[in-house]
């Protein structure tokens, strides 16, 4: 065989092994994010129009969120926000659309205790989805009866359905859960 035939072999054979390994670092990233992110990876690539665009998407709320300073809190202040919560299930009885603005506005204070920042709510769905991305279909479906019920267009039963899903998002934020 003569060096140049043994050459182009060896060009070829690394280029195949190269191609290999981006593909399958491409791959681990991507399974990566989709663990991570769950259905809202999927979500993000429908919005996004494509893997790629989602996947650089999801890398800079990443980004975004390991710059940010999300704290757990103090035991006292714990307890404190449970006991908010009890009240204003308590409240729903006789004031359901009030209850659902007050938990949502609760969610939003706890967010900004801990350290997220609170601006829109498509802000506040990028922000969580990092840590937070198992609960995000709760908080997309409370706040979705939230908006209704401003208008009254939601019934108490969809009311009482926000309640349970701004709840999954209380307990995480309040318990730490799903933090760096």
């Amino acid at each position: 065989m003569s060096p140049g035939t043994l050459i182009a072999i060896v060009v070829v054979a690394a280029i195949v092994l190269v191609a290999l390994a981006v593909g399958l670092w491409r791959l681990s990233r991507r399974r990566r994010l989709q663990n991570r992110f769950g259905p809202e990876y999927e979500r993000t690539v429908e919005e996004e129009g494509g893997q790629m665009a989602a996947e650089r998407e999801l890398r800079a709320r990443e980004q975004r969120h390991a710059d940010l300073d999300i704290k757990e809190l103090p035991d006292d202040r714990r307890r404190a926000y449970a006991q908010e919560w009890s009240g204003v299930q308590e409240r729903f009885v006789d004031r359901p659309e009030g209850s659902v603005t007050q938990a949502d506005e609760l969610v939003s204070r706890l967010m900004t205790e801990r350290g997220y920042p609170t601006g829109g709510f498509d802000d506040k769905l990028r922000d969580l989805s990092v840590a937070h991305a198992g609960t995000l279909q709760h908080y997309r479906a409370a706040h979705s009866v939230k908006e209704r019920s401003t208008g009254g267009q939601a019934t108490t039963e969809e009311l009482r359905g926000a309640m349970v899903h701004y709840r999954a998002l209380f307990d995480e934020l309040l318990n730490g859960h799903g933090g760096r």
